[in-house]
């Protein structure tokens, strides 16, 4: 959510508020404050898990403090989780290792981090995994697996786990 407010004292508190009282989480908050910036408005993106069915009192709340709200976007897939997949990734078709990840609809690759030191020596990649809940996250990962053992490939986890 990024809002407008005037650059005033208490105008954060006054449209964070809101958020609380409808049930909201707040996950990060933005907040820069350029001196040299003239406007005496500032802009504000806030991250944040509300209940859908709240999402029309909190606009409603946070408009009646005086704040304007730029823009809205729903986040769907939250939870982050990186595994090491070692083997002939490139060989085994890398594609097809992350279209079955992507195809679930439940959860997607967001990030892919790869290294190849020679074209007959195995390569390692990070790869990210993003979904809407941890029950999603480990459908994600049961599929990689699979995929990991059937293309004879090393899948190392991390104990990360984090929005």
């Amino acid at each position: 959510m990024k809002l407008e407010m005037k650059d005033a004292p208490g105008q954060l508190v006054a449209a964070l508020t809101p958020i609380s009282d409808v049930g909201g989480n707040i996950i990060a908050v933005i907040h820069q404050h350029d001196p040299k910036h003239l406007s005496d408005t500032i802009d504000v993106q806030i991250m944040l898990e509300l209940p859908e069915k709240n999402l029309d009192k909190l606009i409603g709340l946070i408009r009646s403090k005086g704040v304007n709200i730029l823009r809205i976007g729903e986040e769907r897939l939250l939870i982050r989780h990186s595994v090491i997949l070692i083997g002939h990734l490139m060989h085994t078709d890398l594609t097809d290792t992350v279209d079955r990840i992507d195809s679930t609809g439940f959860a997607e690759v967001a990030e892919l981090h790869m290294v190849m030191p020679a074209i007959s020596e195995p390569s390692s990649a990070k790869i990210t995994i993003k979904s809407a809940s941890g029950r999603d996250m480990e459908r994600a990962l049961d599929i990689l697996r699979d995929v990991a053992g059937q293309k004879q490939l090393l899948i190392i986890e991390t104990m990360e786990d984090h929005l």
